[in-house]
């Protein structure tokens, strides 16, 4: 059987959650230094996006405590990079995304 890709996959009207792998690396102020993971990823958000699929995007910085929210590896630099890269996007519930 042939590998299925995101480009066969029916995704109109439908909520996909994808996966994506923005661990970017940052300077000592916290601004990210180079934003390849974020712009690979963007052929297949394009896609799921221009196919009318309803897209959530999940992914980590660093590797945290696990002692709650901490700041330092907050997903905000990453999510407002790509809103620079792909206009139109939203944050999702809990802040996840710019201005937290």
């Amino acid at each position: 059987m042939p590998k299925q890709t995101i480009d066969h996959t029916n995704v109109a009207s439908r909520r996909v959650l994808m996966r994506v792998d923005f661990n970017v690396p940052q300077d000592d102020d916290g601004r990210i230094t180079d934003d390849r993971r974020i712009r690979l990823a963007l052929p297949s958000i394009r896609s799921v996006i221009e196919r009318g699929g309803r897209l959530v995007l999940m992914s980590h910085l660093g590797r945290p405590d696990g002692r709650g929210f901490e700041a330092e590896w907050s997903m905000g630099l990453a999510a407002a990079r790509l809103g620079e890269l792909l206009p139109g996007g939203q944050s999702g519930p809990g802040g996840q995304g710019p201005g937290r």
